[in-house]
């Protein structure tokens, strides 16, 4: 498709910002375009197409813990990754659950960050449900919520998927490098996925939540959670 015929099928969206985006996703290989002279198409590189499992596992979970209206699968995504690509996100998460309920000067230590950082951070999670307190009391302990829980699945194919990135980084041999193309099928997500999965790799601890066999954790009340979640405007 030419970026005219995208742009009608993005009416909210503005061509100049279309003709942008398309910019970015080909200089990321997302994408492929025939003739740049003339104005040629663009279309899905392989790449691009091994984005679709990623996709599919972050609808799946948006669908499954977050209690949004009906919309659109394109727009669920970018909901999701809106509310996981934010910075320390994945730390607080992997610390959760990593060492279970925390309290926030622990938080705060385990991702070695400043206590305003991690308090923004923190409000900014609860309001998109992926974390609660264990209780109501002053200074409980901030948890997991099950939607923050049931995380793992998506992290292990962000993993799986930016696996190659990650040879691409660490080689210096011309050989290893074009071995690393791009090649899983099976699972996905964009250059944020890379950031993630060297997030996860900073930690020596053993994580059940971001291992590809997720294992049973003892939950919070949904009563208890809600309690202390605030509520979040779109």
């Amino acid at each position: 498709m030419r970026v005219l015929e995208i742009s009608a099928q993005l009416p909210f969206v503005g061509e100049q910002s279309v003709s942008q985006r398309l910019m970015y996703m080909q200089a990321d290989g997302l994408i492929t375009r025939s003739d740049v002279r003339r104005r040629g198409t663009y279309q899905l590189s392989a790449l691009g197409e091994s984005l679709a499992p990623v996709h599919r596992t972050l609808s799946d979970w948006s669908r499954a813990h977050l209690p949004l209206q009906t919309m659109a699968e394109a727009e669920r995504v970018e909901d999701a990754l809106g509310r996981l690509n934010l910075r320390h996100t994945t730390g607080v998460i992997q610390a959760l659950g990593t060492n279970g309920p925390l309290r926030f000067s622990h938080i705060a230590e385990e991702i070695g960050v400043d206590r305003p950082s991690a308090r923004h951070r923190l409000l900014r999670m609860q309001a998109d449900g992926l974390v609660g307190r264990a209780g109501s009391h002053h200074g409980a302990p901030y948890v997991l919520t099950d939607a923050g829980q049931s995380l793992g699945a998506v992290y292990a194919t962000i993993e799986h998927w930016s696996e190659p990135f990650t040879a691409l980084k660490t080689s210096s041999s011309p050989a290893r490098v074009a071995a690393a193309t791009r090649t899983h099928t099976n699972v996905p997500l964009t250059g944020d996925g890379a950031r993630t999965a060297a997030a996860l790799r900073r930690s020596a601890a053993p994580n059940d939540l971001f291992s590809h066999a997720t294992q049973p954790k003892p939950r919070v009340s949904a009563a208890v959670t809600a309690r202390s979640a605030p509520g979040r405007g779109r």
